[in-house]
């Protein structure tokens, strides 16, 4: 039986980022993967293959010309579904190889199969074949994260009803999608097909959606992507799903019913806790099959057993997964480690694409902080002319008591990239006045800081410093004149 200082499950973000760090401390690592391939939800349904098939379909629509050449403007005519899953596959195998290869090269051990705590210090991996293996461990880290929420009421049958998972093996592109659920993969896909000039209905029984993003950013979202083809219907309850065989039909609360080629599940995942047998260890999950955990160190109730990523719950991103895997395995290895900044980003890949990091404006009025508002708008920018951008924003919050900037939120093209240089200030608290004083590219999106910038900066009061040095050069001016 083989020992391990950490054994780690899970080779999602989390469970890569965790397993590599220990590795890097010459510490013996294992990871323990359930299905054929590193990666996890991550690198085969989720994250990567979700943004990949993003930029496939913006690549081969010519969404991004449409402006310049018309809504009929095409890259390539008749797109199926074997268009859409070339180039996933390609990157999916690239990401897996890279994973391989980091792997190798820090000395961590893989196996493949189902894990179960059956002690304290001791699990077993069943293999698909049936073998059994028992490793003893002194630490172990639970990255499983999630599985989709399949709800009986659904008739899931793999080609017109699909959950998240499934979505991506399609046969076929349909004229048209239900999507139920307005989270982040309901809009995500909900948008992306709408791309592709799929009719699409996103039902979310909540009058409202997405709710950790600014109300302002919302509206001006929920604009665009109806203007792009999406029928948004919120507030209403999903009554009954029927698959009719050559259509699915939705009966809701308000009476209406609809019908599509294709119905997307995306109502809600659950932590894939099921069979890791955790009464042989003494913890417990909540009612959705996720751990709690020491946001801190991210240790569970057992002091030796850590959990991280999206089976912890909130914020369930891919980026503050891998910070959280490396900070667990740290704490765990009992190494001094930097803690993670309190200011992440969200990125929500939709088209368009919509980032957020610090307050919104919604959250500054819940915590009664004086604030003022910037907004710049992509058109207003020469870049912006340049890509035929008709539409994006960026809205900066920022403090009338200290001058610090307290939020920001962008909607539009290259939105998950630029709110990095907000994430940057806002972590090293900075003023509204860096984005005033500091030149920016030109012509570049990035402009749209300064803009927003100059817009608040503008309706607030001139600090001290200011007026000290603006009545010194006017006595400098008077004594000139003296002269």
């Amino acid at each position: 039986m083989s020992h391990y200082d950490l054994i780690v499950i899970g080779s999602g973000p989390a469970g890569r980022s965790a397993a590599i760090q220990a590795g890097k401390l010459q510490r013996k690592v294992l990871v323990i993967e359930r299905s054929g391939r590193l990666g996890g939800v991550s690198v085969h349904t989720g994250t990567i293959p979700s943004k990949t098939l993003r930029e496939t379909v913006l690549n081969l629509s010519g969404w991004r010309e449409r402006s310049f050449y018309g809504r009929s403007y095409r890259v390539k005519e008749g797109i199926n579904a074997g268009d859409l899953k070339d180039r996933l596959h390609q990157t999916l195998d690239h990401e897996v190889d890279v994973l391989e290869h980091q792997f190798n090269r820090n000395h961590v051990d893989t196996i493949t199969g189902e894990a179960s705590f059956i002690g304290k210090n001791e699990i077993e991996v069943v293999s698909d074949t049936g073998e059994i293996n028992h490793m003893t461990g002194d630490k172990f880290l639970i990255a499983t994260g999630t599985r989709t929420y399949r709800p009986d009421y659904v008739p899931f049958n793999g080609t017109t009803v699909l959950d998240g998972d499934e979505f991506l093996d399609m046969a076929t592109i349909p004229r048209s999608l239900i999507v139920i659920g307005a989270g982040v993969i309901g809009v995500e896909y909900a948008t992306m097909f709408a791309a592709l000039d799929v009719r699409v209905t996103l039902v979310e029984p909540r009058d409202t959606f997405l709710d950790f993003i600014d109300r302002t950013l919302i509206g001006e979202f929920t604009h665009q992507i109806r203007e792009n083809g999406v029928d948004l219907r919120l507030g209403s309850e999903v009554e009954k799903i029927e698959d009719k065989g050559s259509f699915v039909e939705i009966a809701m609360s308000n009476g209406r019913h609809v019908r599509a080629d294709m119905l997307l599940f995306a109502a809600g995942r659950m932590g894939a806790t099921q069979k890791l047998n955790l009464d042989a260890v003494g913890l417990k999950t909540d009612r959705r099959g996720r751990l709690e955990v020491d946001r801190k160190n991210y240790q569970t109730k057992v002091p030796h057993i850590y959990a991280a990523g999206d089976v912890i719950g909130h914020p369930s991103l891919a980026s503050t997964s891998l910070q959280q895997g490396r900070v667990a395995a740290c704490h765990a290895l009992d190494t001094p480690t930097l803690r993670e900044s309190p200011w992440f980003p969200y990125g929500i890949y939709s088209v368009p694409e919509m980032s957020t990091v610090g307050m919104s404006e919604e959250e500054a009025i819940e915590r009664e902080v004086p604030y003022e508002v910037g907004v710049a708008r992509f058109r207003e920018t020469s870049r912006g002319h340049i890509m035929g951008l008709e539409h994006g924003m960026l809205k900066m919050l920022v403090s009338l008591k200290t001058r610090r900037l307290l939020g920001v939120q962008i909607v539009g093209e290259g939105a998950t990239e630029l709110i990095h240089i907000a994430q940057a200030v806002l972590n090293l608290k900075g003023t509204v006045d860096y984005f005033v004083e500091n030149t920016f590219n030109y012509p570049t999106l990035a402009e749209a800081y300064k803009i927003a910038g100059l817009d608040a900066f503008n309706r607030m009061p001139i600090p001290d410093e200011f007026r000290v040095k603006k009545e010194k050069a006017e006595k400098d001016d008077d004594k000139a004149k003296s002269k």
